[in-house]
């Protein structure tokens, strides 16, 4: 409905105001100073603009304003239960009046359950009730603004600067409040967990709130990662030599497309293909190699879940990534460097290894590195693929536990937020988000110091 409400009243706008500019200048015989289109952008942004901050406001509150305006509707003995309580049954009026077809077989709450619906009614009548008076308002601003001699291009080029800035500075301030808000609990963790032993522990026990040595979550998520690298880095690199340096034009659109439909896929489905296919070929592989007679039988653990498995997967996942970077900064390689070497007599292979990869290193480092961050990230696959047990071994073929996949069991379920248990995943966060900003930092670096010109 609001979405139908904007999108009328935006067109309308516009073919108002263009319409208006065109009366403008058939009255005054004369050109404008600004194009007709100009004159309809402008129109509607003033119109739009006050719209959305109504809608946008009042969805933000609607939630809590239903609430109250149901419970204080609700008899006094529904009113005598805590916030708690009241909250939970509001909750399950919502999620009931939420499916279609959806009713209660008691009287009482089939009512409530009416009478929610009848208020949120109300409410989105209201809300678009006040969104058409703002856009009128803002309608009849633009409106007067509108002239001959107006500029309105220089006026909306300055809405849509602090537009953009206003968007910048939410990022930034979405940014610091995450940062924040870890820092904060990172810090409750702390005061109960001496930092020493959370960094350089080896035992993590967190749901029984006794050990918190992190050393071991730390080094699943570098070897899951690293196993990762090793698939992803030489695969993506040799696809993007290929597509940037021999692919035909017909090839490269078929190819290029088809390997970033990987990047597309869910990966939760990556985590299903991991546990339902690679981990059985792990470990059968493990205990294969384990049964010849220069192996010895406890080698290879042979788990059903492993960290091979999460890590081949992770790699494939990552595959498209540092294909499609690698890929672009090698097509960015001057065509006069190609030329220049292909003139002295040097065959394809040797403008790619002395030419082109030198001059496409720095970029090539920093792409590794960005790939490096999304492998030490990840989730799905790792929870799915990887396994539970916090230790460090040199098995790969065993279950090994990751930062991430621990932050998603410590806060799976009730949990209190006032307990080291859950606010170890807080501490564990703000861990993994300083690990990545210093990969993010050192991409960045790298090919800022090592960045070449080329003319």
């Amino acid at each position: 409905m609001c979405f139908v409400l904007l999108a009328g009243a935006g067109m309308a706008a516009f073919t108002a105001g263009r319409l208006y500019a065109f009366g403008l200048a058939a009255r005054h015989d004369r050109f404008l100073r600004s194009r007709p289109s100009t004159h309809g952008l402008f129109v509607l942004a003033w119109t739009l603009l006050p719209m959305l901050a109504v809608v946008l406001w009042i969805g933000l509150v609607s939630g809590a304003l239903v609430r109250d305006w149901l419970i204080a509707e609700l008899p006094a003995r529904l009113t005598d239960l805590s916030d708690a309580e009241l909250n939970q049954y509001v909750a399950r009026l919502s999620e009931v009046a939420s499916e279609r077809g959806g009713r209660f077989a008691d009287a009482f709450d089939e009512a409530a359950r009416r009478r929610l619906l009848e208020l949120r009614g109300r409410l989105w009548t209201g809300t678009a009730l006040a969104a058409v008076l703002a856009g009128g308002a803002g309608f009849l601003v633009a409106r007067r603004q509108q002239g001959v001699d107006a500029p309105l291009g220089t006026r909306l080029e300055g809405g849509l600067q602090w537009l953009f800035l206003a968007s910048a500075g939410l990022a930034v301030l979405t940014t610091a409040g995450i940062v924040l808000s870890l820092a904060v609990e990172t810090a409750r963790f702390l005061m109960q967990v001496p930092v020493t032993d959370f960094l350089f522990g080896t035992n993590w026990d967190a749901q029984t709130n006794r050990d918190f040595g992190a050393l071991p979550l730390f080094y699943g998520t570098f070897a899951v990662a690293a196993i990762a690298m090793l698939i992803a880095v030489p695969v993506g690199l040799y696809a993007a030599i290929y597509l940037a340096e021999y692919a035909r034009p017909r090839t490269r659109r078929v190819i290029k497309p088809a390997l970033e439909v990987l990047a597309g896929i869910p990966t939760v489905v990556y985590g299903f293909f991991a546990i339902m296919f690679v981990a059985p070929l792990v470990r059968s592989a493990a205990l294969a190699l384990n049964g010849l007679p220069f192996v010895p039988d406890t080698l290879l653990a042979a788990q059903p879940t492993s960290a091979l498995a999460a890590g081949i997967v992770l790699g494939i996942m990552i595959i498209p990534f540092v294909s499609s970077l690698s890929d672009d900064i090698l097509v960015a390689v001057p065509e006069s460097l190609r030329d220049g070497a292909r003139s002295l007599g040097a065959t394809p292979s040797e403008v790619i290894r002395h030419i082109i990869l030198p001059a496409a290193m720095p970029g090539l480092c920093a792409a590794f590195l960005l790939a490096v961050s999304r492998a030490v990230g990840e989730t799905m696959i790792v929870v799915m693929a990887a396994g539970q047990r916090a230790r460090i071994t040199p098995d790969l073929t065993s279950d090994l536990t990751t930062v991430t996949a621990q932050i998603v069991t410590l806060l799976t379920g009730d949990s209190a937020f006032d307990s080291a248990k859950t606010l170890s995943a807080f501490a564990l966060g703000a861990t993994l988000f300083a690990v990545t900003l210093v990969f993010n930092s050192a991409a960045l670096l790298v090919a800022r110091r090592t960045r070449v010109v080329h003319d």
